[in-house]
């Protein structure tokens, strides 16, 4: 083989120096850095997946239903909202929705707006569909306030804005007037609005979802995963909610029959045992509001979660905790931010251990 470096090949300009997406991937005895719902799978609903992917394996050597049809009336039956299979769509995890609706509404000499910090992939999205990204910026305590996002709006007039809800990696949920009125300022130049509701189903209040702002705002659109709440993160599957008019754009791009047999047998699985599945939800929410607790016990600043994480602050030296509890065998986030870290919520033992290695940590270093 050849020995050639990145940086001898004929790369976009744009992509020189750029690194990619990624999380540390460490084997160690508690991971909890990525948000993955650590709940193992009810018996149930993996015999329930078997029995689909099994039933659709005899049919492999023909391509797949290129609407997934059945899918599509599975996601909107458990959406509500009197939403309809032509308002769904869906694909290989919420970064390749975000792709396709960037291929469409973005490109060159456009541009998306979100406001940092938010979910690190978007920029990395951006760029991969050479679209300028403009990095917003939020209040010194990580919150949106409507003004604010309405005047950087007007300022740059973005084709696109994206509003993480709950964020990542702060975790806190956007007011539905403040989305309002975002939308508002984006049609004032016929933008698209994207709400990313990947932790939707951990937030506090349910009724603050963006799905109910849907009917009458044709350029809102809703993206949601399968896999936190869902358990799913292997399985890839990312759809959204939006009038029938953006699915029809993003058809535009999707690669032929992007949606395999089995991803499509795996999520009608999970959805038609949704009811077992989303039973951890409520466990995760306690393990979430418990660590938030015994941190402000520590002396931390935790803020407040809508998600199945907690991001927190006040640590000296936020590379010395993450590496004292990686010696611990507990992995967390290290985003980057001064003195913060995040951390999954888990199983109440996964949790103890992050709590326990945590405290352990402040305790010496004070000493």
């Amino acid at each position: 083989m050849h020995d050639i470096n990145l940086e001898d090949l004929p790369l976009r300009d744009d992509l020189r120096g750029r690194s990619p997406y990624g999380a540390p991937m460490i084997d160690v005895p508690v991971t909890i850095n990525v948000n993955e719902n650590t709940h193992p799978m009810p018996d149930e609903v993996v015999q329930a997946i078997t029995r689909e992917v099994a039933s659709v394996a005899t049919t492999l050597n023909r391509y797949p239903d290129r609407e997934f049809q059945v899918l599509r009336e599975e996601l909107a039956r458990y959406l509500g909202h009197g939403l309809t299979p032509e308002n769904i769509w869906a694909a290989n995890g919420s970064n390749e929705i975000l792709q396709q609706l960037f291929q469409v509404f973005g490109g060159p000499g456009r541009s998306v707006m979100s406001f940092v910090p938010t979910y690190s992939m978007y920029p990395l999205l951006a760029s991969g569909t050479n679209t300028e990204f403009i990095a917003g910026v939020r209040d010194e305590d990580f919150t949106l306030s409507a003004e604010s996002a309405v005047q950087q709006i007007e300022d740059h007039r973005p084709e696109i804005v994206v509003l993480c809800s709950p964020n990542n990696p702060t975790g806190t949920g956007l007011e539905l007037e403040t989305i309002e009125a975002i939308y508002e300022g984006m049609m004032r130049h016929r933008g698209i609005t994207i709400v990313d509701e990947a932790y939707a189903e951990f937030a506090q209040d349910h009724k603050k979802t963006a799905l109910r702002l849907l009917p009458q705002r044709p350029h809102l659109v809703i993206t949601r995963t399968m896999s936190k709440a869902f358990a799913l993160a292997g399985a890839r599957l990312g759809y959204f909610a939006a009038a029938p008019a953006i699915t029809d754009a993003v058809r535009l791009v999707r690669l032929p029959y992007h949606l395999s047999a089995v991803t499509q047998a795996t999520a009608v699985a999970a959805l038609r045992h949704r009811q077992q599945l989303l039973a951890n939800v409520d466990d995760i929410r306690r393990q979430r509001d418990r660590i938030v607790r015994e941190l402000k016990a520590m002396g931390l600043t935790p803020a407040v979660s809508d998600s199945n994480f907690v991001f927190f602050g006040g640590l000296a030296d936020q590379q010395a905790a993450w590496k004292h509890l990686l010696d611990d065998g507990v992995l967390v986030r290290d985003n980057g931010i001064q003195g913060h870290l995040r951390v999954t919520a888990g199983t109440e033992e996964e949790t103890t251990a992050f709590l326990t290695s945590l405290k352990r940590y402040l305790q010496t270093s004070a000493s």
